[in-house]
């Protein structure tokens, strides 16, 4: 199957779309699929070296070049200032992904109250904060769409990183109860569940031949989840097509959980 995505939605082109941790894994995959149905992108990332060469890559046949704003999200008034550049570029943003995460495993007998609050600060806090910024915008034109990134990490009982899998668990409580909030001025939020999606991390850090079988052995579909398969249904989700869908997840896991 092609990277490139087979469908064409008409109304993501000049969308104005903000990603978070689009430098790399999952994140390089929505901001391509997304430059290439002719969205406004702009992206985020702590990866300066990673987002500018993405940059580079894309912008030679783009109808909009992507716009990459190194930014650590630990750091919300850094945030929020590329909020407010990209919307300044791009115009008002009505399709935001909050995508950036980090999975480092850790074991709970090590976990410190600051290295508890760090995996928060990465995992789940942005996420709130850029709706905080971007949500206005989508209210003052009329409607928009956001997509948080959970992890089926947590439904499967995973252990080995209890800080990553909390924040995880939490993105589904954060997306319900700004959907209804936001729900009355058109602003759809859900969320998509990626699966193990063979990123390069994942290959480098984890992938190895019990990790094969393992996938083999519980996913119903026997195809590797890629970060392309993520992205065809966030296209999906910030488009029109989904206008009626919210408060929901969308599991991309080839039938894992």
């Amino acid at each position: 199957m092609s990277d490139r995505m087979a469908t064409h939605y008409t109304s993501l082109e000049d969308k104005s779309v903000f990603i978070t941790g689009g430098a790399s894994g999952i994140g390089e995959a929505l901001v391509t699929a997304f430059v290439e149905q002719g969205a406004k992108v702009a992206f985020v990332d702590i990866m300066e070296d990673a987002g500018n060469a993405l940059v580079e890559k894309l912008s030679k046949d783009a109808r909009n070049a992507p716009l990459f704003i190194k930014c650590d999200l630990t750091d919300i008034a850094a945030l929020k200032a590329a909020v407010a550049k990209a919307a300044e570029i791009n115009g008002p943003i009505t399709g935001l992904l909050n995508n950036a995460a980090n999975d480092t495993r850790h074991k709970w007998q090590d976990v410190t109250p600051e290295y508890w609050d760090e995996r928060q600060a990465i995992n789940i806090r942005p996420s709130f904060f850029a709706i905080q910024a971007v949500a206005p915008m989508m209210q003052k034109n009329g409607g928009g769409a956001i997509i948080n990134f959970g992890s089926v990490s947590w439904m499967m009982g995973q252990g080995g990183m209890p800080g990553y899998t909390t924040a995880k668990a939490s993105t589904h409580g954060l997306t319900r109860g700004m959907a209804r909030d936001l729900g009355k001025d058109h602003i759809r939020v859900n969320t998509l569940v990626p699966g193990w999606v063979m990123t390069q991390r994942q290959l480098d850090l984890w992938v190895d031949e019990a990790a094969e079988r393992e996938i083999d052995e519980r996913q119903c579909l026997k195809n590797k989840v890629m970060p392309q398969d993520i992205a065809r249904m966030a296209l999906f989700l910030i488009s029109d097509e989904s206008r009626m869908v919210t408060a929901q997840n969308f599991i991309v896991d080839g039938g894992w959980v």
